[in-house]
Order: structure tokens, then C-alpha cells, then sequence
């Protein structure tokens, strides 16, 4: 068991509203200076670039954990996470096919660009990642545990894009065990606004776009290995793990 400084919540340059300086040796450099050990990127949509940045993780000693944030049809994000990047991968391929058939606009969205870990552009990807799935709140959920993954929803304290801007509140169908906050988040003062959410378990991260994001959020996952798995674990408090936000 060992303490793990975690940002589970990262943008890469395929996300259009992110900047290009977020590649994949920029980026685990300055996570190294900041002290973070354990990483993952959370781009829109899709999983494209997590093979780049997880080598490039391995290659410097840092963990790294396949995620993605999904916009479901009520423009509700939601953060998976898979410990099998085949799994990631499949379930990805089944994310594409059930996002709305638009066409991203470069010029006011910004490029949308896979990579390598040397920093090759792959390709440019054509269809708007910064839009919805077709499946609902629910359904997203499904296909997420289908697949193996962990289901969080992110940011719930945004005033868009969460799940209490865009329902008012927290449902009781699907359950989550995990909510995400934002950096800057007041949470002993958030909790005293919500008192429905007391005894919830919460996880801080950076939600960055760009290098300077990174140094304003975190937290401290305390748990046997770096995994999805386990931070569902961490949150459940199971056998002495535990998260600290």
C-alpha cells in the first residue's frame, strides 16, 4: 500500500478546446515538477491518444490510467476509466459510432490531432469531439461497466456540463460511488450547501487544457497499485485505502 499524488482528469492536444503545448514529454515533465505520479487523460470522447501519452508515462516512471470524458445526450459529462486498454479501445470504438455525425470546425474549435509518442501527428480527427452521444445518462453508465470501466461523474460543482447544472440533481439511477470536483472546489463549504451529498467520496483533479492547469488540482489516492479498480476502492475505504481531496 502506498500514497499516489493524482490528476485523473487531463486534456491531450486531441481535445479541440485544449492547447497544443499539452504533449505527451511537456506534459509528464511538468507533472513531474508538480509532484504528480500518477496521471490520466480524459480527452472528449475518445481514447485516441492514450497509447502516446501512456508510453511516454511509462518511459519517465509515471502511472497512467486510460480514461475519457463523455458528453452523454443531456450534455452531461461523465469520466471512465479502464485498467485493459483493449477494453478502452473497444469500448471506444463503440463511443465513436454513437456521437452526433458533425464535422469539427478547426477554426473555431481548434485542431483535433493523434499523435505518437514522439510527438508525430497521426492524424487529424474530422468529427466535432466537443458534442454530445447519442445515449442518455444511463446508458453511458452501461456501456462504460460493459466494458470493464469505472464510472465517475465530473466536475459535479460546474455550473455546465454536470450533473446537477443539467438534471438539478443527483439521481438515484444510475449510483455513483465517486464524484468529481473541481480544482478550486470549497468542499466542506459545498457539502454544507448539499447535505444530500455527505458521506459521498469525492475525487479533485486538474480538468487542464493547458500547463499551467495542472498545478491547481489533485488529490492524494492512498491504495496497493495505480488502477481503476482500486480507486473504487479508495472510495469505499476497503482495507485501509482511502482518497484525500
Amino acid at each position: 500500500m502506498r500514497s499516489y499524488r493524482a490528476d485523473l482528469h487531463i486534456h491531450s492536444v486531441l481535445s479541440p478546446c485544449g492547447g497544443l503545448e499539452m504533449s505527451p514529454s511537456a506534459l509528464v515533465q511538468e507533472l513531474k515538477h508538480i509532484g504528480v505520479d500518477w496521471f490520466a487523460i480524459t480527452d472528449h470522447n475518445s481514447v485516441a491518444n492514450c497509447p502516446a501519452y501512456a508510453a511516454v508515462a511509462a518511459q519517465n516512471g509515471l502511472a497512467f490510467t486510460w480514461g475519457v470524458e463523455i458528453q452523454s445526450v443531456e450534455e452531461i459529462h461523465i469520466l471512465a476509466y479502464f485498467d485493459d486498454p483493449d477494453k478502452a479501445q473497444r469500448f471506444d470504438r463503440k463511443l465513436y459510432d454513437s456521437l452526433l455525425p458533425i464535422k469539427n470546425d478547426p477554426d473555431y474549435f481548434g485542431d483535433q490531432v493523434i499523435i505518437d509518442e514522439k510527438e508525430n501527428i497521426l492524424r487529424v480527427e474530422p468529427r466535432a469531439l466537443m458534442n454530445s452521444s447519442t445515449w442518455d445518462l444511463a446508458t453511458v453508465v452501461q456501456e462504460i461497466e460493459a466494458f470493464e470501466g469505472l464510472a465517475i461523474p465530473a466536475h459535479i460543482d460546474a455550473g455546465v456540463n454536470s450533473v446537477i447544472s443539467q438534471l438539478g440533481f443527483l439521481p438515484p439511477y444510475p449510483e455513483f460511488k465517486i464524484l468529481g470536483i473541481t480544482a478550486g472546489l470549497d468542499l466542506p463549504k459545498y457539502l454544507a450547501e448539499h447535505p444530500e451529498m455527505v458521506g459521498k467520496s469525492f475525487i479533485r483533479a486538474s480538468d487542464a487544457h493547458y500547463l499551467t492547469d495542472l498545478r491547481h488540482g489533485s488529490c492524494i489516492i492512498y491504495a496497493q497499485e495505480p488502477t481503476a479498480q482500486e480507486i473504487l476502492f479508495a472510495a469505499q475505504k476497503m482495507g485501509g485505502r482511502y482518497i484525500i481531496v
